[in-house]
Protein backbone atom coordinates (compact mmCIF):
# COMPACT_ATOMS: atom_id res chain seq x y z
CA UNK A 1 0.00 0.00 0.00
CA UNK A 2 3.03 2.30 0.47
CA UNK A 3 6.56 2.42 -0.91
CA UNK A 4 9.18 2.45 1.86
CA UNK A 5 12.08 4.84 1.39
CA UNK A 6 15.18 4.88 3.60
CA UNK A 7 16.06 8.31 5.04
CA UNK A 8 19.82 8.11 5.65
CA UNK A 9 23.28 8.69 4.26
CA UNK A 10 24.56 5.52 5.90
CA UNK A 11 25.17 2.92 3.21
CA UNK A 12 25.16 0.06 5.72
CA UNK A 13 21.62 0.91 6.83
CA UNK A 14 20.45 1.01 3.23
CA UNK A 15 21.98 -2.40 2.57
CA UNK A 16 20.27 -3.75 5.67
CA UNK A 17 16.75 -2.60 4.80
CA UNK A 18 16.94 -2.69 0.96
CA UNK A 19 14.28 -0.03 0.35
CA UNK A 20 13.15 0.86 -3.16
CA UNK A 21 14.34 4.46 -2.89
CA UNK A 22 16.57 6.49 -0.58
CA UNK A 23 16.79 10.12 0.43
CA UNK A 24 19.59 12.24 1.84
CA UNK A 25 19.88 15.80 3.12
CA UNK A 26 22.78 18.07 4.15
CA UNK A 27 22.63 17.02 7.81
CA UNK A 28 22.77 13.32 6.88
CA UNK A 29 25.64 13.83 4.44
CA UNK A 30 27.55 15.94 6.97
CA UNK A 31 27.16 13.27 9.64
CA UNK A 32 27.99 10.37 7.32
CA UNK A 33 31.02 12.20 5.91
CA UNK A 34 32.62 12.17 9.36
CA UNK A 35 32.26 8.43 9.90
CA UNK A 36 35.62 6.65 9.52
CA UNK A 37 34.17 4.01 7.18
CA UNK A 38 33.39 6.70 4.61
CA UNK A 39 36.80 8.38 4.61
CA UNK A 40 37.47 7.04 1.12
CA UNK A 41 34.27 8.65 -0.16
CA UNK A 42 35.31 12.03 1.24
CA UNK A 43 38.86 11.76 -0.04
CA UNK A 44 37.63 10.68 -3.46
CA UNK A 45 35.35 13.72 -3.68
CA UNK A 46 38.19 16.03 -2.65
CA UNK A 47 40.61 14.49 -5.15
CA UNK A 48 38.10 14.88 -7.99
CA UNK A 49 37.31 18.45 -6.95
CA UNK A 50 40.98 19.44 -6.71
CA UNK A 51 41.59 18.18 -10.23
CA UNK A 52 38.56 20.02 -11.61
CA UNK A 53 39.47 23.24 -9.76
CA UNK A 54 42.99 23.31 -11.12
CA UNK A 55 44.60 23.97 -7.76
CA UNK A 56 42.20 26.70 -6.63
CA UNK A 57 41.49 25.83 -2.98
CA UNK A 58 38.22 27.76 -2.74
CA UNK A 59 36.86 26.16 -5.90
CA UNK A 60 38.02 22.76 -4.70
CA UNK A 61 35.84 22.95 -1.59
CA UNK A 62 32.87 24.29 -3.56
CA UNK A 63 33.15 21.47 -6.10
CA UNK A 64 33.70 18.90 -3.36
CA UNK A 65 30.40 19.78 -1.65
CA UNK A 66 28.38 18.77 -4.69
CA UNK A 67 30.65 15.88 -5.56
CA UNK A 68 30.35 14.39 -2.07
CA UNK A 69 26.55 14.31 -2.33
CA UNK A 70 26.87 12.68 -5.74
CA UNK A 71 29.44 10.15 -4.47
CA UNK A 72 27.06 9.03 -1.74
CA UNK A 73 24.24 9.01 -4.27
CA UNK A 74 26.18 6.80 -6.68
CA UNK A 75 26.85 4.28 -3.95
CA UNK A 76 23.22 4.33 -2.88
CA UNK A 77 22.09 3.74 -6.47
CA UNK A 78 24.23 0.61 -6.53
CA UNK A 79 22.12 -0.72 -3.63
CA UNK A 80 18.55 0.44 -4.24
CA UNK A 81 16.61 -0.44 -7.41
CA UNK A 82 14.80 2.89 -7.56
CA UNK A 83 15.65 6.52 -6.99
CA UNK A 84 17.83 8.66 -4.77
CA UNK A 85 17.12 12.27 -3.85
CA UNK A 86 20.04 14.70 -3.88
CA UNK A 87 19.59 18.15 -2.41
CA UNK A 88 20.44 21.51 -3.93
CA UNK A 89 22.42 23.79 -1.59
CA UNK A 90 19.84 25.20 0.83
CA UNK A 91 21.48 28.61 0.57
CA UNK A 92 20.04 28.83 -2.96
CA UNK A 93 16.46 28.35 -1.75
CA UNK A 94 15.38 31.83 -2.81
CA UNK A 95 17.28 31.91 -6.11
CA UNK A 96 15.38 30.24 -8.95
CA UNK A 97 18.08 30.60 -11.63
CA UNK A 98 20.88 29.31 -9.40
CA UNK A 99 18.74 26.37 -8.25
CA UNK A 100 18.00 25.39 -11.84
CA UNK A 101 21.68 25.60 -12.74
CA UNK A 102 22.63 23.47 -9.73
CA UNK A 103 19.98 20.86 -10.56
CA UNK A 104 21.29 20.53 -14.11
CA UNK A 105 24.85 20.26 -12.81
CA UNK A 106 23.99 17.47 -10.37
CA UNK A 107 22.28 15.46 -13.11
CA UNK A 108 25.35 15.84 -15.33
CA UNK A 109 27.54 14.63 -12.48
CA UNK A 110 25.46 11.49 -12.11
CA UNK A 111 25.59 10.89 -15.85
CA UNK A 112 29.38 11.33 -15.77
CA UNK A 113 29.43 8.83 -12.91
CA UNK A 114 27.91 6.15 -15.15
CA UNK A 115 24.19 6.58 -14.46
CA UNK A 116 22.92 6.66 -18.04
CA UNK A 117 19.28 7.04 -16.97
CA UNK A 118 20.03 9.67 -14.32
CA UNK A 119 16.86 11.63 -15.06
CA UNK A 120 14.82 8.58 -14.13
CA UNK A 121 16.78 7.65 -11.01
CA UNK A 122 17.65 11.02 -9.47
CA UNK A 123 15.26 13.39 -7.77
CA UNK A 124 16.61 16.90 -7.29
CA UNK A 125 15.61 18.13 -3.82
CA UNK A 126 14.59 21.75 -3.51
CA UNK A 127 13.07 23.72 -0.64
CA UNK A 128 9.36 24.50 -1.08
CA UNK A 129 9.83 28.26 -1.38
CA UNK A 130 8.06 30.07 -4.22
CA UNK A 131 11.45 30.32 -5.94
CA UNK A 132 12.21 26.64 -5.36
CA UNK A 133 8.87 25.60 -6.82
CA UNK A 134 9.48 27.73 -9.90
CA UNK A 135 12.92 26.13 -10.31
CA UNK A 136 11.30 22.70 -10.09
CA UNK A 137 8.76 23.67 -12.73
CA UNK A 138 11.58 24.54 -15.14
CA UNK A 139 13.55 21.39 -14.38
CA UNK A 140 10.50 19.15 -14.72
CA UNK A 141 9.88 20.51 -18.23
CA UNK A 142 13.43 19.43 -19.07
CA UNK A 143 12.75 15.92 -17.80
CA UNK A 144 14.67 16.45 -14.54
CA UNK A 145 12.38 15.30 -11.76
CA UNK A 146 12.23 17.02 -8.40
CA UNK A 147 11.50 16.32 -4.75
CA UNK A 148 10.17 19.43 -2.99
CA UNK A 149 11.22 19.27 0.63
CA UNK A 150 10.59 21.37 3.76
CA UNK A 151 6.90 21.36 2.93
CA UNK A 152 4.54 22.28 5.76
CA UNK A 153 1.48 24.03 4.33
CA UNK A 154 -1.34 23.35 1.89
CA UNK A 155 -0.37 26.40 -0.16
CA UNK A 156 3.05 24.83 -0.77
CA UNK A 157 1.49 21.48 -1.70
CA UNK A 158 -0.99 22.99 -4.16
CA UNK A 159 1.67 25.17 -5.81
CA UNK A 160 3.90 22.11 -6.24
CA UNK A 161 1.11 20.11 -7.87
CA UNK A 162 0.26 22.97 -10.22
CA UNK A 163 3.95 23.21 -11.18
CA UNK A 164 4.01 19.55 -12.19
CA UNK A 165 6.50 18.51 -9.52
CA UNK A 166 7.18 14.76 -9.41
CA UNK A 167 7.22 14.39 -5.61
CA UNK A 168 6.72 16.36 -2.40
CA UNK A 169 8.03 15.61 1.10
CA UNK A 170 5.73 17.04 3.79
CA UNK A 171 7.54 17.01 7.15
CA UNK A 172 5.27 15.22 9.60
CA UNK A 173 7.48 15.28 12.69
CA UNK A 174 8.53 18.89 12.41
CA UNK A 175 4.89 19.94 12.21
CA UNK A 176 4.25 17.95 15.38
CA UNK A 177 7.24 19.61 17.07
CA UNK A 178 5.86 23.08 16.34
CA UNK A 179 2.35 22.35 17.62
CA UNK A 180 3.59 20.66 20.78
CA UNK A 181 5.58 23.77 21.60
CA UNK A 182 2.88 26.23 20.49
CA UNK A 183 0.06 24.46 22.32
CA UNK A 184 2.07 23.25 25.29
CA UNK A 185 1.17 19.60 24.77
CA UNK A 186 3.31 16.56 25.40
CA UNK A 187 1.51 14.37 22.88
CA UNK A 188 -1.58 13.93 20.68
CA UNK A 189 -3.77 10.93 19.87
CA UNK A 190 -2.27 9.29 16.79
CA UNK A 191 -5.06 10.30 14.41
CA UNK A 192 -4.96 13.89 15.73
CA UNK A 193 -1.20 14.35 15.35
CA UNK A 194 -0.96 17.71 13.49
CA UNK A 195 1.63 16.32 11.06
CA UNK A 196 -0.57 13.32 10.26
CA UNK A 197 -3.60 15.60 9.79
CA UNK A 198 -1.62 17.83 7.42
CA UNK A 199 -0.38 14.99 5.18
CA UNK A 200 -3.81 13.35 5.17
CA UNK A 201 -5.34 16.61 3.99
CA UNK A 202 -2.77 16.96 1.19
CA UNK A 203 -3.22 13.32 0.14
CA UNK A 204 -6.99 13.61 -0.07
CA UNK A 205 -6.75 16.87 -2.02
CA UNK A 206 -4.31 15.42 -4.57
CA UNK A 207 -6.33 12.27 -5.12
CA UNK A 208 -9.63 14.15 -5.33
CA UNK A 209 -8.36 16.49 -8.03
CA UNK A 210 -6.25 14.00 -9.97
CA UNK A 211 -2.82 15.48 -9.31
CA UNK A 212 -0.01 13.15 -10.37
CA UNK A 213 2.52 14.56 -7.89
CA UNK A 214 3.60 11.82 -5.47
CA UNK A 215 3.35 12.40 -1.72
CA UNK A 216 6.16 11.13 0.47
CA UNK A 217 5.60 11.66 4.19
CA UNK A 218 8.90 12.46 5.92
CA UNK A 219 10.49 13.41 9.25
CA UNK A 220 8.73 10.98 11.57
CA UNK A 221 8.96 11.15 15.35
CA UNK A 222 7.26 7.85 16.21
CA UNK A 223 5.72 4.70 14.75
CA UNK A 224 2.19 6.01 15.32
CA UNK A 225 2.68 8.68 12.67
CA UNK A 226 3.83 6.08 10.15
CA UNK A 227 0.94 3.72 10.91
CA UNK A 228 -1.61 6.53 10.59
CA UNK A 229 -0.27 7.36 7.12
CA UNK A 230 -0.30 3.80 5.76
CA UNK A 231 -1.47 4.10 2.19
CA UNK A 232 0.45 7.30 1.44
CA UNK A 233 2.28 7.04 -1.90
CA UNK A 234 5.67 6.83 -0.19
CA UNK A 235 7.03 7.22 3.34
CA UNK A 236 10.70 8.02 3.93
CA UNK A 237 11.64 6.39 7.23
CA UNK A 238 14.80 6.55 9.31
CA UNK A 239 16.64 3.24 9.93
CA UNK A 240 15.78 3.12 13.65
CA UNK A 241 12.05 3.35 12.90
CA UNK A 242 12.34 0.80 10.10
CA UNK A 243 13.92 -1.54 12.63
CA UNK A 244 11.04 -0.91 15.06
CA UNK A 245 8.50 -1.64 12.33
CA UNK A 246 10.14 -4.99 11.66
CA UNK A 247 9.23 -6.10 15.18
CA UNK A 248 5.48 -5.43 14.73
CA UNK A 249 3.09 -8.26 13.88
CA UNK A 250 -0.29 -6.49 14.16
CA UNK A 251 -2.45 -6.11 11.08
CA UNK A 252 -1.65 -2.87 9.25
CA UNK A 253 -4.79 -0.99 8.31
CA UNK A 254 -4.79 1.23 5.24
CA UNK A 255 -5.64 4.77 6.40
CA UNK A 256 -5.18 6.72 3.15
CA UNK A 257 -7.16 5.50 0.16
CA UNK A 258 -7.50 7.22 -3.24
CA UNK A 259 -10.99 5.84 -3.86
CA UNK A 260 -12.24 7.31 -0.59
CA UNK A 261 -10.57 10.64 -1.34
CA UNK A 262 -12.23 10.78 -4.76
CA UNK A 263 -15.64 10.70 -3.10
CA UNK A 264 -14.89 13.60 -0.77
CA UNK A 265 -16.16 17.16 -1.23
CA UNK A 266 -12.91 19.13 -1.42
CA UNK A 267 -12.86 22.56 -3.15
CA UNK A 268 -10.12 23.10 -5.73
CA UNK A 269 -7.51 25.70 -4.81
CA UNK A 270 -5.13 27.87 -6.81
CA UNK A 271 -2.14 29.92 -5.70
CA UNK A 272 -0.45 32.51 -7.88
CA UNK A 273 2.58 34.25 -6.39
CA UNK A 274 0.60 36.89 -4.50
CA UNK A 275 -1.80 34.33 -3.05
CA UNK A 276 1.07 31.98 -2.17
CA UNK A 277 2.99 34.64 -0.29
CA UNK A 278 -0.14 35.82 1.52
CA UNK A 279 -0.98 32.26 2.55
CA UNK A 280 2.57 31.67 3.71
CA UNK A 281 2.55 34.80 5.87
CA UNK A 282 -0.75 33.71 7.39
CA UNK A 283 0.49 30.19 8.19
CA UNK A 284 2.79 30.83 11.15
CA UNK A 285 3.80 27.20 11.49
CA UNK A 286 4.76 26.78 7.82
CA UNK A 287 6.62 30.08 7.76
CA UNK A 288 8.65 29.36 10.90
CA UNK A 289 9.44 25.73 10.05
CA UNK A 290 10.48 26.55 6.47
CA UNK A 291 12.83 29.27 7.72
CA UNK A 292 14.18 26.98 10.42
CA UNK A 293 14.69 24.11 7.98
CA UNK A 294 16.56 26.22 5.45
CA UNK A 295 18.69 27.65 8.24
CA UNK A 296 19.43 24.21 9.65
CA UNK A 297 20.42 22.71 6.31
CA UNK A 298 22.50 25.79 5.49
CA UNK A 299 24.37 25.43 8.78
CA UNK A 300 25.04 21.78 7.99
CA UNK A 301 26.53 22.82 4.64
CA UNK A 302 28.72 25.46 6.30
CA UNK A 303 29.91 22.86 8.80
CA UNK A 304 30.63 20.44 5.98
CA UNK A 305 32.58 23.12 4.09
CA UNK A 306 34.79 23.63 7.14
CA UNK A 307 35.29 19.93 7.65
CA UNK A 308 36.16 19.41 3.98
CA UNK A 309 38.59 22.32 4.15
CA UNK A 310 40.27 20.74 7.18
CA UNK A 311 40.46 17.36 5.49
CA UNK A 312 41.77 18.87 2.25
CA UNK A 313 44.58 20.75 3.96
CA UNK A 314 45.42 17.79 6.19
CA UNK A 315 45.70 15.56 3.12
CA UNK A 316 48.06 18.08 1.56
CA UNK A 317 50.11 18.24 4.76
CA UNK A 318 49.33 21.93 5.24
CA UNK A 319 47.45 21.62 8.51
CA UNK A 320 46.80 19.24 11.36
CA UNK A 321 43.43 17.53 11.25
CA UNK A 322 41.06 18.72 13.95
CA UNK A 323 41.54 22.46 13.57
CA UNK A 324 37.94 23.10 12.55
CA UNK A 325 36.13 20.07 13.88
CA UNK A 326 34.39 21.87 16.72
CA UNK A 327 32.79 24.21 14.21
CA UNK A 328 30.44 21.37 13.38
CA UNK A 329 29.12 21.39 16.93
CA UNK A 330 29.02 25.17 17.16
CA UNK A 331 27.01 25.47 13.95
CA UNK A 332 24.13 23.61 15.58
CA UNK A 333 24.47 24.95 19.13
CA UNK A 334 22.45 28.02 18.22
CA UNK A 335 22.22 29.55 21.71
CA UNK A 336 25.79 28.67 22.67
CA UNK A 337 24.82 26.83 25.86
CA UNK A 338 27.04 23.84 25.15
CA UNK A 339 24.18 21.56 24.13
CA UNK A 340 22.37 20.86 20.88
CA UNK A 341 18.65 20.32 21.38
CA UNK A 342 16.43 18.45 18.93
CA UNK A 343 15.04 21.75 17.63
CA UNK A 344 18.51 23.26 17.17
CA UNK A 345 19.66 20.15 15.31
CA UNK A 346 17.03 20.71 12.58
CA UNK A 347 18.31 17.62 10.80
CA UNK A 348 17.46 13.94 10.71
CA UNK A 349 15.71 12.60 13.81
CA UNK A 350 17.49 9.30 13.25
CA UNK A 351 20.93 10.89 13.41
CA UNK A 352 19.96 12.88 16.50
CA UNK A 353 18.59 9.77 18.23
CA UNK A 354 21.72 7.80 17.42
CA UNK A 355 23.97 10.50 18.86
CA UNK A 356 21.82 11.15 21.94
CA UNK A 357 23.13 8.13 23.84
CA UNK A 358 21.50 8.95 27.18
CA UNK A 359 18.18 9.95 25.62
CA UNK A 360 17.92 13.30 27.39
CA UNK A 361 17.06 15.24 24.23
CA UNK A 362 20.39 17.12 24.22
CA UNK A 363 23.69 16.45 22.50
CA UNK A 364 27.00 17.18 24.20
CA UNK A 365 30.33 17.53 22.40
CA UNK A 366 31.31 14.18 23.94
CA UNK A 367 28.20 12.44 22.58
CA UNK A 368 28.84 13.96 19.16
CA UNK A 369 32.40 12.71 19.18
CA UNK A 370 31.54 9.22 20.39
CA UNK A 371 28.65 8.86 17.97
CA UNK A 372 30.76 9.81 14.99
CA UNK A 373 33.44 7.28 15.80
CA UNK A 374 35.88 9.89 17.05
CA UNK A 375 35.74 11.82 13.78
CA UNK A 376 34.34 14.92 15.45
CA UNK A 377 36.96 15.00 18.17
CA UNK A 378 39.95 13.98 16.10
CA UNK A 379 39.02 15.40 12.72
CA UNK A 380 40.00 12.15 11.02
Amino acid sequence: MTVAVCDTGDLNSIKKFTPRDATTNPSLITAAAQMPEYADVVDGALAWAAKEAGGDDAKTIAFALDRLAVEFGLRILAIVPGRVSTEVDARLSFDTAASVEKGRFLIKQYEAGGIANAKDRILIKLASTWEGIRAAEILEKEGIHCNLTLLFGMHQAVACAEAGVRLISPFVGRILDWYKKAEGKESYPQAEDPGVVSVTKIYNYYKKHGHKTEIMGASFRNLGEIIELAGCDLLTIAPNLLADLQTKTDKLERKLDPSKAAAMDIPKLHFDEAAFRAAHEADKMAKEKLEEGISGFSKAIVALEKLLTERYHANKGKAKAGAHAHEFFKCFDLDGDGFITREEWAGSAAVFAALDTNGDGKLTPEEMGAGLGGAFVLGT
